[in-house]
């Protein structure tokens, strides 16, 4: 390649996003590629303050209604088991904090089909998880509220919560330390030529050349699809998480789903807290996100008042502080966007993962792996969250958002 804008270096692959699903690519792709494979990972901000990853609840679950989904997430957690070993780097193991405590999703008499249906379906995938009667939920959970409930799917191990912020940073450098190059940079478009991508453009006016490129750019994924002539359906949408503190010790408290939609968790000596806004699959109701600010009154308004319908002792609950980050929403069925676009065969999308992102960023890192190394990946079925959905217009709906 040569004349005005003639890629300066090239790369077997170039990864758009440095956070924690661009980070697993990268690690994936250090352990597959031959030794002296050329992979770099481009990340725009190296704070990473803004990232969905820093900015998440940090849980993992695997409670969902899509088998995908399911084998995505129960790998992750196979991973966040063994990453001491697998994530050393000069005797030095990161400590994730991973706390198994399970979810536990909550059903009145009409959501209790769904629940069971949805509990079949994790059991069968080889889900560790049990379908509770109210008796039964009030006798592990005396402090939790259960006269309109029905049932309860509780995950008894390898669900619960860790430290995404330090996952994000020991799968970077775990895959520095096995010859990928990091570089702070802004990929500003993907230049295409024969059906191929065969560089990206940065803002500072360079290009890298590429055999593959990984689009793993969050919220920023859709842009950078476009200029290669790509509708990505994925936005940006806000999520705010509350943190409270209450006299309730509520022992034992895994992250409980609400039947409303509220969520709650242990933190520290306090609760983190939130809720998906009404009518999420509703542009109007859900606008695109473009900044950070939190409704501090959502909390008193409409959170507090389910907190403590639920666990009586979360009346005194006090608010002691909140954040909002920003979800890559997949607007077609919330689900992931994993694998080639069939028209440009070397560009591979992980995007759209809708609040999922960090559970199941190992399983997307080692798909996209064996995808480049191998021409297809083969370590689970996922071919269900392919690009073929998106064009033929064909949702693969998830019924667990949340």
């Amino acid at each position: 390649m040569s004349g005005p804008g003639a890629a300066a270096e090239v790369f077997d692959v170039v990864i758009v996003g440095g956070a924690v699903v661009g980070s697993a690519a990268a690690y994936f792709l250090a352990t597959r590629l031959p030794r002296g494979a050329r992979v770099v990972l481009l990340e725009r901000d190296p704070t990473y303050a803004n990232c969905a990853t820093a900015r998440s609840v940090a849980s993992i679950r695997h409670q969902f209604s899509t088998p995908e989904n399911i084998r995505l997430s129960m790998f992750g957690t196979t991973f966040l088991r063994d990453a001491a070993r697998l994530l050393e780097v000069d005797g030095e193991a990161p400590a994730l904090g991973f706390v198994e405590r399970g979810y536990l999703f909550l059903a009145t008499d009409a959501g209790r089909d769904v629940l069971a249906a949805n509990h079949r379906l994790q059991r069968a995938e080889g889900a560790d998880v049990a379908l509770l009667s109210p008796a039964q939920l009030r006798q592990r959970l005396p402090w939790l509220h259960t006269d309109d409930l029905a049932a309860g799917s509780l995950g008894l191990s390898g669900e619960g919560w860790l430290d995404g912020h330090a996952l994000m940073h020991a799968l970077r450098r775990k895959a520095v330390s096995l010859g990928v190059q990091v570089r702070r940079a802004r990929a500003q478009a993907l230049r295409v030529r024969s059906g191929r991508v065969v560089a990206v453009e940065l803002a500072d006016g360079t290009a890298l050349g590429c055999g593959h490129v990984i689009n793993a750019a969050g919220t920023g994924a859709t842009a950078l699809a476009r200029s290669a002539g790509i509708e990505l359906p994925v936005r940006a949408r806000k999520r705010c998480v509350y943190r409270f503190r209450s006299p309730e010790p509520a022992p034992g408290c895994p992250l409980v789903i609400d039947p409303t939609g509220l969520y709650f968790r242990p933190e520290g000596d306090g609760f983190l807290c939130g809720i998906a806004p009404p009518g999420h699959d509703d542009p109007d109701q859900d606008p695109e996100a473009g900044e950070f600010d939190v409704p501090l009154e959502v909390f008193e308004r409409d959170l507090w008042p389910l907190l403590a319908a639920r666990v009586p002792g979360f009346e005194a609950a006090r608010l002691l502080g909140a954040w909002a980050g920003h979800y890559d929403v997949n607007l077609l069925d919330h689900n992931a966007i994993l694998g080639p676009h069939p028209a440009l065969p070397n560009l591979l999308f992980a995007n759209g993962f809708s609040g999922h992102g960090l559970q199941q960023a190992p399983a997307a890192g080692r798909a996209l792996a064996e995808w480049v190394a191998d021409g297809h990946s083969h370590s689970l079925d996922l071919g269900a969250l392919g690009w073929q959905r998106v064009v033929d217009g064909r949702p693969l709906r998830e019924l667990n958002v949340v």
